[in-house]
């Protein structure tokens, strides 16, 4: 069995990382108002793009920050072509 292939993420640029964040926030009613950004970074072993929250309310941040890392889990950044 090929681990690799069965482990690997899907490429998807920034405009379709921001939708698909946005509407696995808008999905949680607590983290409806959260406001953020995509931000690529250098290629780590795990990722090579992050999410900066902005106006998280107090209760969201854990909801959040557990959304967003199970995208970041799926999604490799594409490389800009």
């Amino acid at each position: 069995m090929d681990f690799e292939a069965l482990f690997a993420k899907t490429p998807a640029t920034i405009d379709e990382l921001k939708t698909r964040v946005f509407y696995a926030l808008q999905r949680h009613p607590m983290c409806r108002s959260v406001e953020f950004d995509i931000v690529s970074t250098p290629r780590t072993r795990r990722t090579n793009w992050t999410v900066s929250l902005r106006s998280v309310a107090p209760g969201a941040v854990w909801e959040a920050h557990e959304i967003v890392a199970d995208i970041q889990d799926a999604y490799d950044l594409a490389a800009a072509a």
